[in-house]
């Protein structure tokens, strides 16, 4: 039978790299109605552990080399002849250092990133000559999908909590205004843009993250030998080591928690530019044998399978793709306060949330460890729920709709 296809969809985003919105971005393009959609997927780099993944019901359209540049060494530009995108990625770097040196912040800064691809943007070609019924910029900074892209209409995602940023205001406003819809995923996410940006309430709703669950289910399955049942209670956490993560803090929970008798080893999967920072805090606190770096896998699922306890210490979140992920696999997940906690789970039922403070952190994450059947109550109360959101594409198909 012929498809019926009734809109055509393209979605941008970055690269599938290891991470939960390139999860989030797999989970979604499995969830498409492939009979009614047509689907164009461009990616500024065809790199990245999660590619081997992708829907291939989605069109991947090819690499453009300007694109691509913006993750190479700058000096690399000028051999290459992309003189252009040079001085553009020149221009927002120093506009960068210029802002933050203005306006100091506690705050990690996005500017960097915002002004890389705000004054890279007259270098950078048409994606594609086609004329959409919906073009989705599924990762920040959202100029390229907007400007670069013919649809109909535009829709650009917030996957973290902006209240947590320093950022160019002004830069960020005359980005985010130009699309129809701007969708969160989460509530708070939702909520916390709108503080942010008043004017932009009625563009925001919420389209939560969907997550491919037999992929998920499946990948669990592999073996694992990193994570020995040697009697110790084996907790884990999966994310980039940056600064919302909180993974530096791990090891003075981990050593809260030697302290209050609890014999455990805390695992920590992932990579990024904190791991100097963890390491020093691992020595610090003495907990070299106790928490755990496995590093960059490809795979963390078996890890998930394999844990007694998933946490997540976050500074701050939009919606923790892991998480949902270690609930969908049945384990009982502990996050702390950050501001979208209450969005991430329903405390008590499906999770516990912790104070954020270490000392709290660590009576919370010890108060469950020893209450098994409170352990075996989130589990089974995770086993009973659908965390892979997949209804959620509706809300994507009325974009185009409306």
């Amino acid at each position: 039978m012929p498809k019926k296809i009734t809109h055509t969809i393209l979605i941008f985003s970055q690269a599938m790299e290891l991470g939960g919105v390139e999860r989030s971005l797999l989970g979604l393009l499995d969830s498409i109605d492939y009979d009614r959609y047509d689907v164009d997927l461009f990616l500024m780099r065809h790199s990245g552990e999660l590619m081997p993944y992708l829907n291939p019901k989605a069109n991947l359209l090819p690499e453009i080399p300007q694109y691509a540049s913006l993750a190479v060494p700058m000096v690399s530009l000028l051999k290459s002849g992309q003189i252009g995108v040079f001085y553009g990625r020149l221009r927002g770097k120093l506009a960068a250092k210029r802002f933050d040196k203005r306006h100091p912040s506690s705050k990690p800064s996005v500017t960097a990133l915002t002004y890389s691809h705000k004054f890279t943007l007259p270098a950078m070609p048409q994606i594609s000559d086609k004329t959409y019924d919906l073009a989705i910029s599924f990762l920040t900074p959202h100029y390229f999908a907007r400007e670069r892209v013919k649809a109909k209409k535009y829709a650009a995602w917030i996957h973290t909590d902006y209240t947590a940023l320093s950022f160019d205001r002004s830069a960020e406003f005359a980005m985010w205004r130009e699309y129809d819809a701007i969708c969160g995923v989460s509530e708070q996410a939702s909520r916390s843009f709108r503080t942010v940006f008043p004017e932009l309430s009625n563009q925001v709703q919420t389209v939560e993250n969907i997550l491919p669950r037999e992929l998920t289910t499946k990948q669990a399955e592999q073996p694992q030998t990193d994570m020995p049942s040697d009697g110790a209670v084996k907790i884990l956490s999966v994310g980039r080591f940056c600064d919302a993560k909180n993974f530096d803090n791990v090891p003075d929970i981990c050593r809260r928690l030697m302290e209050n008798g609890l014999d455990v080893k805390w695992y920590l999967i992932g990579y990024g530019g904190g791991e100097p920072l963890i390491r020093q805090r691992i020595a610090e606190a003495g907990m070299q044998e106790r928490v755990i770096i496995l590093g960059k896998k490809d795979n963390p699922y078996p890890y998930m399978q394999a844990c007694d306890l998933y946490v997540q210490p976050s500074r701050y979140e939009g919606k923790a793709v892991t998480v949902r992920e270690a609930q969908l696999l049945g384990k009982p997940v502990v996050i702390t306060n950050y501001a979208t906690s209450a969005s991430q789970l329903e405390d008590g039922v499906d999770g516990v949330i912790v104070p954020m403070d270490n000392a709290g952190c660590a009576a919370g994450i010890a108060a469950l460890l020893r209450a098994p059947a409170r352990m075996q109550q989130l589990s089974e109360n995770c086993a009973k729920r659908d965390y892979t959101n997949s209804a959620e594409v509706e809300k994507i198909y009325a974009l185009m709709e409306d």
